[in-house]
C-alpha cells in the first residue's frame, strides 16, 4: 500500500473545497494516464494516496462518473472508464459539429476584442508547447475554444463541450504525445485564429474540421496501439 506522505497524488495545501481538489487531482491522474483505462479505483488506496476520508473520495468519484471518466461495474466497483475508438469517434464527431459551427459563427461577428483574446490564448499555447507542459497546454486549449464559443454566443453548445471536457482532455493527451503529426496542433490553432480574425466563416469551419480530422487519425492509431 502506498504511504500517503510518499504519494504523487498527495494534496499538500489547504482549500475551501476539499472535494474540488480531490476531483481535480483524480481527473488529472486519469487524463495523464497515471490511472489507465479499466484500472480499479479502490477507496482505501485512494484515501491513503490523497490523505482524505472515504466520504470525500466517494463524492469525487461521483463527480468523475458524471463526467464520463469513471464507471461503476457490478463486481469491480468504480474503475477508470474505457476510452476506445468507438467512444473517441463519437466525441470527435460531436466536436466537429459544435466547434465548426461555433468557429463560423464567431468569424461572422468577430471584433477586435475577440481577435485579441484568441491571440492571447495562442500565445499561452505557444509557451506551453515550448515548455512541453501538457497541463498548461490543455488549459490553454480549453481557453482558446471558450473564447470562440462565448464570442459566437453558443453558450448551450459550450456547456455540452464542457461536459465532455474530461474525455476530450484524455484524447488530447494522446494526440499531444504523438510525434507523427504532419501539421502541429498549434499550427492548426493558428489557422483557426487567422480565419476568425479575417471574418471568414467558411475558412474557420474548414480549419476546425481539418484539425479534428488530423487529431482523430492520431487518436485512432494511439488507441489501437494501446489495446
Amino acid at each position: 500500500m502506498t504511504d500517503a506522505t510518499d504519494s504523487p497524488l498527495r494534496i499538500t495545501f489547504p482549500a475551501t473545497s476539499l472535494r474540488g481538489l480531490v476531483v481535480a487531482q483524480l481527473r488529472k491522474a486519469i487524463i495523464s494516464g497515471h490511472f489507465a483505462s479499466g484500472a480499479r479505483l479502490v477507496e482505501r488506496s485512494l484515501c491513503n494516496q490523497l490523505g482524505v476520508s472515504r466520504s470525500v473520495i466517494r463524492e469525487a468519484i461521483r463527480v468523475l462518473e458524471a463526467e464520463g471518466l469513471v464507471e461503476t461495474l457490478p463486481r469491480s466497483g468504480p474503475v477508470v472508464a474505457t476510452l476506445d475508438w468507438p467512444v473517441a469517434r463519437q466525441i470527435y464527431d460531436i466536436r466537429a459539429l459544435l466547434e465548426a459551427d461555433a468557429a463560423a459563427a464567431c468569424a461572422r461577428q468577430a471584433r477586435a476584442e475577440t481577435g485579441a483574446q484568441l491571440t492571447g490564448a495562442l500565445a499561452e499555447l505557444k509557451a506551453a508547447y515550448d515548455r512541453l507542459d501538457p497541463e498548461t497546454l490543455l488549459a490553454a486549449t480549453t481557453r482558446f475554444y471558450e473564447v470562440i464559443f462565448t464570442a459566437a454566443g453558443n453558450d448551450v453548445a459550450w456547456d455540452i463541450v464542457q461536459r465532455l471536457n474530461g474525455r476530450i482532455s484524455r484524447l488530447r493527451a494522446i494526440t499531444l504525445a504523438s510525434t507523427d503529426r504532419q501539421v502541429s496542433g498549434y499550427a492548426h490553432m493558428q489557422r483557426i485564429c487567422a480565419a476568425i480574425c479575417a471574418n471568414d466563416p467558411d475558412a474557420a469551419a474548414s480549419a476546425v474540421k481539418d484539425h479534428l480530422r488530423d487529431a482523430a487519425e492520431i487518436a485512432l492509431t494511439g488507441l489501437q496501439g494501446s489495446s
